[in-house]
Formats: structure tokens, sequence, C-alpha cells
């Protein structure tokens, strides 16, 4: 083969009357008899060639028989496009390359779809020949984003005193909250290893041994229902370091994401990041990991409306909920009454019972809660900055109901509006969370972040037997994206004593915690620093850097929403040997 002078994709004026050889896949043929072009695609684009018998019979002779997906190399010269022939959209637009030699290095069949973005295919299709579905500009664009993130990830840690260091695919099943993948060992029949959820437990550890920086790109793994922005093994950026407070370990990754932004995008952002704590922005949201790039805020209207005549948010204020709204600016033409039924329905999931919503006229409320509203028109516009054409939507529940459902609405009907700018990055830390958070799904406290975080020094008297430990704090912070929460950290608890109470009021018995996390605990013995860290989960700030929708969209080979790799056929059954050799066997289990 030839030697490779440089890519399809950067063929430009630079290289006007030069000499090139290029090697790709064909693209598109079109044959003019004596005139073949070729648009030939690498990884940085697309180049166009032209056979022609002036410039060599070979070359065309082996150009009438490419079809699209063959893969052939080229030596040829770079020439500036007829005038009327100039695609100003390609880096590859002024020049085309005359062929002079041309040789084919696989044929290829006709494949299942075509290699070209908005192609309406299928995710299934798209997963069986993934092989394919990443040769398409958009998937190499995503993955080299990606790769560029972890590159400059890299530069700025390992330039700010970090050591990358490995930490185990093979350890322990603790209790950190989802399920762990299980790992059968042979040497030790009916003993599992458990593949890690993060590497919390032993980047706490090097912090123990003296190493103050820590980072890696790590790989993590939790067996939980799937979503599209969530799969079954996934990838964080993960550092820890000993002796710093909160507001420096925040500086440091303020300055490792300034420095991705500039080296992946090209994008100066301003630091320090805006600092929210959670309170509010659960109560100026509804969410606590907040798009602030568009207003449209929540506003508690409880005492307004708690006197008013109107069962609904009467006795929602009565049992210690709220009554709370949005103003949807212009939405009074924007949303039929047909619209906001559906809405209704959908909001069920989050427990709300229903919207109550009126639109604003010039001559006051219309709608079908303008009437139980009456007499307080003037103050609710005034509390929500409502006008004309405006619509309100309110809903009356718990705090939590309330926050969720009204959230949601105002984060996706700023989409169906247009209110949000897509070319923005909206940075902010979530400060000063819950240290424990009611799961309704298990009906029990669990750590809001994870068991090993600290309290705030002064919650830490909640901790103690007969105190509510569920009224206390946390040193943690979230990084927040565009209303997605990209990273999620903490100051760690680092003394036996602490630990202890925490585990206790997660409902730990002495026993367990001494089982699951004796290792831990014991290491606190043994002199350990006071420490913390954060872990930025790269799947999905991959997904937003490179404007995808979809986390799949960023992972070379990723599972779909049932946990599967149509490629591979992953999970699959195995030999009955192989079960032996693991001391396991397989019980059927009615599907009843």
């Amino acid at each position: 083969m030839m030697k490779r002078t440089c890519y399809a994709g950067l063929v430009d004026t630079d290289l006007l009357d030069q000499e090139v050889v290029l090697k790709g896949w064909v693209q598109k043929r079109r044959d003019l008899g004596n005139l073949i072009f070729v648009d030939l695609r690498d990884r940085e684009g697309i180049v166009q060639l032209v056979f022609s018998q002036e410039f060599s019979a070979d070359a065309l002779a082996v150009a009438d028989g490419l079809r699209s997906e063959y893969v052939i190399e080229i030596k040829g010269t770079v020439k500036n496009r007829a005038r009327d022939g100039v695609n100003p959209n390609i880096k590859t637009g002024q020049v085309e390359v005359e062929v002079h030699e041309a040789k084919l290095l696989a044929a290829a069949e006709t494949p299942p779809f075509y290699i070209e973005d908005d192609n309406n295919v299928s995710d299934e299709l798209r997963l069986k020949y993934r092989y394919l579905d990443l040769r398409r500009p958009e998937m190499q664009h995503n993955i080299k984003t990606r790769s560029l993130i972890m590159r400059a990830t890299r530069n700025y840690l390992d330039t700010h005193d970090f050591f990358d260091i490995e930490t185990p695919d093979l350890t322990a099943s603790t209790p950190e909250g989802a399920r762990d993948y299980l790992v059968p060992s042979r040497v030790y029949p009916g003993h599992f290893y458990a593949l890690p959820q993060s590497p919390q437990l032993f980047k706490q550890l090097l912090m123990g041994s003296g190493f103050d920086r820590y980072y890696q790109i790590a790989r993590c793994f939790r067996d939980e229902d799937l979503r599209g922005d969530r799969q079954p093994e996934f990838t964080q950026i993960d550092l820890e370091t000993s002796f710093l407070e909160a507001d420096e370990i925040q500086s440091i990754v303020e300055g490792l994401l300034k420095q991705v932004m500039h080296d992946v995008l090209g994008k100066d952002i301003k630091t320090p990041f805006q600092r929210i704590e959670w309170q509010e922005a659960m109560d100026r949201f509804g969410s606590d990991k907040p798009d602030v790039r568009f207003d449209m805020e929540l506003h508690d209207l409880s005492d307004i409306v708690k006197d008013l005549d109107f069962k609904v948010f009467h006795d929602a204020v009565s049992d210690g909920g709220f009554v709370k709204a949005i103003c949807v600016p212009g939405g009074a033409d924007k949303y039929s009454r047909k619209d906001l039924d559906t809405k209704t329905q959908y909001v069920e999931r989050f427990g709300a019972k229903g919207i109550a919503w009126v639109k604003v006229t010039d001559d006051g409320f219309t709608g079908p809660t303008s009437k139980f509203v009456a007499g307080k028109e003037a103050e609710i516009s005034s509390a929500l900055g409502a006008h004309a054409g405006d619509l309100i939507l309110f809903i009356a529940d718990s705090f939590k109901v309330v926050s969720d459902t009204l959230g949601y609405l105002r984060k996706s009907i700023a989409k169906e509006m247009g209110m949000i700018d897509e070319s923005q990055f909206a940075y902010l830390w979530v400060v000063n969370w819950p240290l424990f958070e009611y799961d309704e799904g298990i009906k029990r406290w669990i750590a809001a972040h994870h068991p090993f975080t600290m309290p705030n020094e002064e919650d830490l008297h909640y901790l103690e037997e007969g105190e509510n430990p569920h009224l206390a704090h946390a040193q943690s912070y979230d990084i927040v994206l565009n209303g997605y929460e990209i990273g999620g950290g903490s100051i760690r608890i680092h003394t036996r004593e602490v630990q202890e109470k925490m585990f206790r009021a997660l409902g730990f018995t002495k026993e367990r915690a001494e089982r699951n996390f004796g290792f831990l605990i014991h290491a606190f013995d043994m002199g350990f620093p006071p420490h913390g860290g954060l872990a930025i989960g790269l799947d999905r700030f991959a997904m937003i850097l490179s404007g995808s929708k979809n986390i799949r969209d960023v992972i070379a080979f990723p599972k779909n929403s049932k946990a599967t790799e149509p490629l591979t056929n992953a999970p699959e059954t195995v030999s009955a040997d192989q079960l032996e050799a693991l001391g396991l066997a397989v019980v059927k289990q009615d599907k009843d």
C-alpha cells in the first residue's frame, strides 16, 4: 500500500497542485461516462475525487467498479473545482483531487442503511450494525468530542499535581445504593466479586495512603433500570483530594471545566460559577438540577389563595402543602384545553392530581380555575409578573409533588416555546444538600449522595441517638450544566465516630456495618486525613458538549434500553461446562 499523506477531509487550497495519497470509504459515485466523480470519506470528512481517461485509464477502470462503502486508496493532484462546482458547506468544498492511481482495498455489500446523518433508522438497527453507524459524520463527531474531553482532562489534572491511579474492577459487594453486578469466582466456589458502582471507597483509601491528589477516568457498573441518559456501564472523571475545603475543590473543578470548554469547543467560560443552595433551587426552579438559561420560575401563592373557597387550594395548604404556579409568557394562544389535558395526564406520574390553569386577558382571567380565584387576579398577576396573553399553571400538593410537577412543566414548556438558547452553556453549583432523602420506592431514608458524606459541622448533633438525623445537611455539591447534573461530590467522613453514626442513621446494625465496610472504618483508626472530591459523568458531559440527545450516541458500543447489546447479543447464555466450573446452576423461574 501507498503511504497516506493526509486525511481526505482535510484537503484544502493549501495543498493546491500538490500530490496526495488518500484512503477511505466511497460515500457516493457519479458516473458521467469518461468522467467519474467519487466522494471519498474518512474520519475528518469528504473530498471529491475525479477519475478521467485523461488522467489515468487504469484508475478510471477501478472507479468504474466502485460502489458505496468500498475501501480504496488513491494518489492524485489537488486542483481547484470549477466555479459552479464549489461547495461552501464543507472544508474541502473548493478543491478536488485528479486521480492518477487507484487501488481497491476492500469491497462491501450493500449496507442496511445509508451512511449519512438523518437517515431515519431505528435505534435497534443502528446498534445491531454499530460499526456502520459509527461511520456516520455525526457519530464520528460525538466520539471525537468524547476523546477530546478526556485529553483535556488529563492535561489539566496532570499539570495540577494529580496522580492517575487505577482502582480494582473486581472487588467486594458493598451496599452503596444500586444493585451490584456480580462475578462468580472459579477459585472460590460460592464466592463472588462485584463490579464497582464507583471507585468511591478505594479513592478514599488512597487519601489515607498519602496520595493527596488522585484522579481516574473510571469505568463503573450499576444494575439498575435504564433510561435515555443512563447505562449499566458508564464512565466518570473521578477525583479526590486531601486537606482541601469544599470551595477549593470546586475551584479546581471549575478550572478543569474551563480548560475542557476551551480545548474541545473553543469557548471561554467565566468562573467562578454561580452557587445556589439546594433549598433555593427547589423553591425557584422545582429541581435540584435547574436549567437557568431561561426564567419562568416557580412562585409560592399559598398565602394569597389559602382562604379562597376552593377546596383543592385550601386543603393543600391546610395539610402543610403548597400552592405554587408558573407563568408562561405568551402561552394563552400556544396551549389549548386539549394540550393542557394531555399535560395533566402526564404529570400524574409525579403524584399530581391535576393542573389548575387560567389564561390572562386584558379583562382578567379566563379558564376553568378563573371563578375560584376571583378577586385575587391582581395579587396573583403581580406575584407572577403576568400580562395579557400569558398562561398561569397552578399545582397544589406536597412540596415534593409541587416541585417535581412544576419543575417538569417549566422545562418541557420552555423547550416547546423555544425559550432556550441552545448555544449557551450555563454552569452552576447546587450546594448545602440534605444529608438524607426519602425513597418512595423502598419506603425508607437513604443517603442523598452516599453514606460517606460529611454532615455540616453545625448539624453533627442530629446524628446523635434521640435526635432526628433527617434534619441534617451535607457538605455536598453538584455541578449542573443546562439542566443536567454532570457531577457530584462532597467532603467525606474521615473518623470512625462520625461514620458509625452515619451508618446507624441509615439503619445499619453495628455488625452489618463492620461486615460491609469494616476495612474502611479500621482505616480511619490509622490517622486518616480530611478529604473530599467529585466525580463528573463523562457520558452525560460528552452528550451535552457534542449536542447529542442521548448518551448512547457518545458511547462507542452501548446497551439498548433493555440493557442488551444487539451487536453481540449480550447478555447470552453460557455452556454447562462453564457453569459447572463456577459451581453454578441456572434455575428457570415461572414468569407468573
